[in-house]
C-alpha cells in the first residue's frame, strides 16, 4: 500500500503519514533529549527510518536559506543527514521549499506559521497543536498531489507544477534558466 509521508525537519521534527485516499494514519513530533548535536540528529533519523516503508512517497521541507540565528547549523545538518540516510536506503523524496508549503496550504507563500492552522483545517479538516506536525501534514498532501494529481486549487496546482518543472516555472516568470 502506497503511503504519503511529510517530514518537517527541526529540533522537534514533524512527521505525518497518509494513506492513498489522504486519510491520516499517524503524525507526531520526533525530539531527542541528547545534548550532543550529532547524537540528537542520529536519534531523529533513527525514529524517522523506523516509521518509513520502502514504497512511501516522501516530501521533505527544504532549507530556509533566509533563516538566521541559533540552531540553523543543526537544522541544515539534520536536513542533509535525513536526505543522506534516505539516499543510502534507496528511497526517493521530493524537496518542497518552505514558501511552497505555505502557498500549498494558504495560497500565500509568505504566510506566517500561526496563520496556517485555519486554512489547513478548511482544506483537509486536519488540526494539531504542533506547527511541525501541521507542516508535515501539508508536505504529505504535497507528496500525494505530486503522485496522484490531487491538487484542487489553482495555487496548489502552481506549487505542484513548480516542483515538477522548476525550470519551466522560472522561465514563465521571465527569468532565464541556467544551461
Amino acid at each position: 500500500m502506497t503511503r504519503f509521508v511529510g517530514i518537517d525537519p527541526s529540533g522537534e521534527t514533524g512527521i505525518v503519514i497518509l494513506d492513498k485516499d489522504g486519510n491520516y494514519l499517524d503524525g507526531f513530533e520526533i525530539a531527542s533529549k541528547a545534548l550532543d548535536k550529532t547524537e540528537k540528529i542520529d536519534d531523529i533519523i533513527t525514529e524517522i527510518v523506523i516509521n518509513l516503508e520502502f514504497d512511501d512517497v516522501i516530501a521533505i521541507e527544504g532549507f530556509s536559506y533566509s533563516s538566521k540565528g541559533k540552531g540553523i547549523d543543526f537544522q541544515f545538518g539534520l536536513g542533509h543527514a535525513i536526505r543522506l540516510q534516505l539516499f543510502r536506503t534507496g528511497m526517493k523524496w521530493i524537496d518542497v521549499a518552505p514558501t511552497q508549503v505555505k502557498k500549498f496550504a494558504t495560497g500565500n507563500h509568505q504566510a506566517a506559521k500561526d496563520n496556517m492552522s485555519v486554512p489547513i483545517f478548511k482544506h483537509w479538516g486536519f488540526e494539531h497543536p504542533s506547527n511541525n506536525v501541521r507542516d508535515a501534514y501539508v508536505l504529505a498532501q504535497v507528496a500525494r498531489a505530486v503522485k496522484l494529481g490531487t491538487a484542487t486549487t489553482k495555487y496548489q496546482q502552481e506549487v505542484i507544477q513548480a516542483i515538477l518543472s522548476p525550470q519551466k516555472t522560472k522561465q514563465k516568470k521571465g527569468k532565464v534558466a541556467n544551461t
